[in-house]
């Protein structure tokens, strides 16, 4: 394994070139024919690499391409999203460019990298005719940025055939792995009140954005940094006229947990919210979409496994958490070994200065590699 590095390393520019690609095929969520451009150039890079590849239909978001190298159980699955947050005609304001050893572009970061990196390793083993002993599938989703909606269950299949996932998400940006994610849960908070005329008959009238102002004061307050649960009240409408009291307002609600018996409560507590003002009601939807990657045995565990990989190519390994969600709450909430954070490192993830260390490239493709061809060693205990 020792060479890894070394052969990764002369690859620097191949791969550069490859993110490039990927980047400036703009793929936001919302534009499935954008996204069906990009799904048909990995597609074309897979079977380039002796995939077997088939693409699973959507209607409303771009086509999930699903790439296998072998059959059977006890495989290595890789978990990408090739969607973004980013329009179409982003780089038409705000170009990819090269500068200081990064690479600024939509997307680049979270997750192209990440993409480009699977990409690479598998490459670079292929021509190195070292090919790792178990079967490998390569799982490009399409709507990771809004919930995973069509693809969650195709992840989960996926995932229950696997001995590991290898999620290519971004690392976090000192390069360490994400041991722990939060729980993410949307509510939507409708207050329903009675609408009369504003000056005739206001007494007549309940105000359904006065009530609703009770609630998201409510809710903000459910916030609690000490055991890292956040409420954000991010989104409201109500109202039609101004000379009317409105008989309708809602508000769109972000919940972020660390545990899911956290969830649980929160999830309770809020759709337990009563109104305030006499004659309101309330109707309360949702709830908890991703639960949370908590920092379980198994975790620790799995991570522990990966240093010990790192270290062969002389790699140090650190771990963190985060507070965003990602497809690997979905795998590692089936109880199967999850390693997050295993693509590109930089900074900038939705926003406008998103970039990844090219440096980081090489390096991270050694190491998925390497866990790649180690991976037949590891043992893990389903509990």
């Amino acid at each position: 394994m020792e060479k890894l590095v070394e052969y990764f390393r002369a690859q620097s520019d191949a791969m550069t070139a490859l993110l490039q690609q990927l980047v400036m095929l703009e793929s936001p969520t919302t534009h499935k024919a954008a996204v069906d451009r990009l799904g048909a150039f990995l597609a074309e890079q897979a079977r380039g690499l002796g995939a077997e590849v088939s693409l699973v239909r959507q209607e409303r978001v771009g086509d999930h391409v699903v790439a296998h190298w072998g059959r059977g159980d006890g495989q290595v699955l890789f978990l990408c999203h090739m969607d973004t947050v980013w329009e179409v005609g982003t780089l038409a304001t705000r170009p990819l460019r090269l500068a200081d050893g990064r690479l600024y572009g939509p997307g680049a970061y979270d997750m192209k990298g990440g993409i480009a990196i699977a990409l690479s390793a598998l490459g670079g083993l292929r021509a190195l005719d070292r090919w790792p002993a178990l079967p490998i599938t390569l799982l490009i989703t399409t709507d990771e940025e809004r919930g995973s909606r069509t693809s969650r269950e195709l992840i989960e299949t996926e995932a229950r055939r696997s001995r590991l996932v290898l999620c290519m998400e971004p690392a976090l940006s000192n390069g360490a792995l994400k041991t722990q994610r939060k729980g993410t849960a949307l509510f939507r908070v409708t207050a329903w009140g009675r609408a009369a005329h504003a000056g005739a008959d206001h007494e007549k009238g309940i105000n359904a954005i006065e009530e609703l102002a009770h609630q998201v004061l409510a809710l903000q307050r459910m916030t609690d940094y000490h055991n890292g649960t956040t409420v954000s009240v991010g989104r409201i409408e109500g109202g039609t006229r101004s000379n009317v009291v409105p008989d309708k307002a809602w508000a769109w609600v972000d919940l972020r947990v660390s545990t899911r018996a956290e969830g649980e409560r929160m999830n309770r507590a809020i759709h337990n919210l009563q109104p305030v003002l006499p004659g309101a009601r309330l109707e309360i939807s949702g709830g908890l979409n991703r639960l949370p990657m908590e920092r379980n045995e198994l975790m620790v565990q799995t991570f522990a496994w990966a240093q010990s990989v790192a270290a062969r190519i002389g790699f140090t390994l650190r771990e963190g958490a985060t507070g965003g969600g990602s497809d690997a709450n979905f795998t590692a909430a089936l109880n199967i070994p999850t390693l997050d954070g295993l693509g590109a490192v930089g900074d900038g993830a939705h926003a406008v200065n998103e970039h990844v260390l090219l440096a980081s490239l090489p390096e991270r493709t050694a190491l998925v590699a390497a866990l790649l061809l180690a991976a037949h060693e590891f043992n893990w205990d389903r509990g």
